[in-house]
C-alpha cells in the first residue's frame, strides 16, 4: 500500500505566494537602480537623500503588519493580497510621474504601506498549509523571493534604463503588478478547507496534522483573545524582534546600495553593473536552500540563524579589506549574497514555536514591521556614512549590525530548537488543560454563591 502523502500543495500554494513577492520586491528594490540610472541627477538627489528615499518605505511598512497577520488567521489573506497587488502598481506607476525628491518621498511611503501586510500575511498562509515538519522548507521557498526578484530585476532595469530611461522603469515594472494580480486571484486558498483542487487524501492529512500541532501550542500555551499586549510579554518575540531589525538593517543596507557599489567598483554602465547584479542573487537561492535542509534536518534553528549572519559580516567586512582588488571584493560580494537571506527560512519557524496561534499571526506581523525598521535605518544610515566617511564605513557599520543579531539569536531559548509535541501527548496536555479550566470555572460559580 502507498502511504506517500500527495504534496499538489507545493506546486499551488508555493507558487502563487512566490511571484506575488517577487512582484513586491521588485517594486521595492527597483529604486536602488532608478537612482544610479539617472534619477538622482534629475532630481538633484544626494546620497544622504537617496538613503532616505529608499529607507522610507520601511516606516510605511509599519502600518499594516499587525493587522495583515490577524486577517491572514482570522479572514481572507487571498483578498488582502489582491487589494495591495492593485495598490503596489498604481503606486509604482505614479512614482514614473514625479518631478521633486519630495513627491518621491510620499509615493515611496505609500508604496510601504501598500506592501506592509503582505510577509505576515504569506508567512501565515504558508502555516495553514504546510506542518512543522514541512514549514521550514516551505518558508525557504517563498522566501526565495528576494534573490529571484533580485534576479529579474537586476537585468530588467538595466536594460529599461539603457534603453529607455529611469520613468520607463517604475511605469513597466508597476504595471506587471496588474498581471500578476489576475493569477493570484484564480490560484490561491487560503487554506486547505477551501481548495477545491486538493484531493480528499492530502486533505484530510492537513486538517488532522495542522489541529494536532494547534493543540499542542494550546496546550502549551493557552490564550483566548490573544490581545497584542500577548506578544510584547513573550520575551522570545520581543529578541526575535531585535534580532530581525539588526538583520534587516544589514540587508538592505547592502540590497538597496548594491548597484552603486558595484557601479562604483567596476565603472561599468547600468547594463553591466544589472548582470554583475545576478551572480549574488543567485548565491542567495543557494544559502536559503542550504540552510532551510540543515535547519529541517537537525532541528537546530537557532544555529542556522546565527551562522548565516556570521558568515554575511565576515564577507561584508572583507569586501572592505580587499576593495583594492576588484574580482576578490566582488567575490565576497558574492559570498554576502549567499548568505543574505540564509537565516531567514529558520528565523520564520520560530514564532509558531514560543507562541499560541492566535498570537503568532499578530507576533509575525510585530516582527516583520518593527523588525523592518532596520530597512529604514540601512540604506539611510549607509546614505548617510557614505556622504560623511565614505563607503568603506558605511559597510562596517552594517558588519556590526549583523554581529549584534547574532549575538541576540543566541539568547533565544532552547525550545526554538525542539520540535512540536507528538500528537498523543499534545492531546492528553490539551485535556488536562481542558479540565482544569472547567475546574476553575466550577470553583468561580461556587464562590459567587457563597459570595
Amino acid at each position: 500500500m502507498n502511504n506517500k502523502i500527495p504534496k499538489a500543495r507545493w506546486l499551488r500554494v508555493i507558487t502563487p505566494i512566490l511571484i506575488a513577492c517577487i512582484i513586491s520586491f521588485m517594486d521595492r528594490v527597483n529604486i536602488s537602480f532608478a537612482m544610479p540610472g539617472g534619477m538622482d541627477a534629475e532630481l538633484g538627489i544626494t546620497a544622504s537623500m537617496a538613503g532616505l528615499a529608499a529607507g522610507i518605505f520601511f516606516i510605511g511598512y509599519l502600518f499594516l503588519q499587525v493587522p495583515g497577520g490577524s486577517l491572514a488567521v482570522h479572514g481572507s489573506g487571498r483578498k488582502f493580497i489582491a487589494c495591495s497587488l492593485i495598490a503596489w502598481a498604481v503606486i509604482s506607476i505614479l512614482t514614473g510621474f514625479i518631478t521633486n525628491q519630495y513627491q518621491l518621498l510620499f509615493l515611496r511611503f505609500a508604496l510601504g504601506v501598500a506592501e506592509g501586510g503582505m510577509l505576515p500575511v504569506v508567512l501565515t498562509m504558508v502555516s495553514n498549509w504546510f506542518p512543522d515538519k514541512e514549514r521550514g522548507r516551505a518558508n525557504a521557498y517563498v522566501l526565495m523571493f528576494a534573490p529571484l526578484g533580485g534576479m529579474i530585476t537586476a537585468p530588467l532595469s538595466g536594460l529599461i534604463l539603457d534603453t529607455l530611461d529611469w520613468r520607463w522603469l517604475f511605469i513597466i515594472e508597476g504595471a506587471l503588478s496588474f498581471v500578476v494580480m489576475l493569477f493570484w486571484w484564480f490560484t490561491i486558498s487560503d487554506r486547505p478547507e477551501e481548495a477545491k483542487w486538493l484531493s480528499e487524501r492530502e486533505r484530510d492529512y492537513l486538517v488532522t496534522e495542522l489541529n494536532r500541532e494547534r493543540e499542542a501550542l494550546r496546550a502549551l500555551a493557552p490564550v483566548n483573545n490573544a490581545p497584542l499586549k500577548e506578544v510584547f510579554r513573550n520575551k522570545s518575540i520581543v529578541k526575535l524582534i531585535v534580532i530581525n531589525f539588526f538583520y534587516q538593517t544589514g540587508i538592505y543596507g547592502y540590497t538597496l546600495w548594491l548597484p552603486t557599489i558595484l557601479k562604483n567598483l567596476t565603472g561599468g554602465d547600468m547594463s553591466s553593473v544589472g548582470m554583475l547584479a545576478i551572480i549574488p542573487y543567485v548565491g542567495t537561492m543557494l544559502g536559503i536552500l542550504a540552510m532551510s535542509v540543515l535547519s529541517d534536518k537537525t532541528g537546530k534553528r537557532r544555529l542556522f540563524i546565527a551562522l548565516p549572519l556570521c558568515g554575511f559580516a565576515a564577507c561584508l567586512a572583507a569586501s572592505v579589506t580587499f576593495g583594492h582588488n576588484i574580482m576578490a571584493a566582488y567575490g565576497f560580494l558574492v559570498g554576502a549574497g549567499f548568505f543574505l537571506q540564509a537565516a531567514t527560512s529558520a528565523f520564520w519557524t520560530i514564532p509558531g514555536k514560543v507562541t499560541t496561534p492566535e498570537v503568532a499571526g499578530s507576533a509575525r506581523g510585530v516582527i516583520n514591521g518593527l523588525g523592518n525598521l532596520g530597512g529604514f535605518c540601512g540604506p539611510y544610515l549607509v546614505g548617510v556614512l557614505v556622504s560623511l566617511y565614505g563607503q568603506s564605513t558605511a559597510i562596517y557599520a552594517l558588519v556590526a549590525s549583523l554581529l549584534i543579531a547574532a549575538l541576540v539569536t543566541t539568547l533565544l531559548p532552547k525550545e526554538c530548537d525542539m520540535a512540536l509535541i507528538p500528537g498523543a501527548k499534545a492531546k492528553a496536555m490539551a485535556d488536562e488543560y481542558a479540565r482544569a479550566k472547567a475546574a476553575r470555572r466550577v470553583q468561580g460559580i461556587k464562590a459567587e454563591i457563597v459570595g
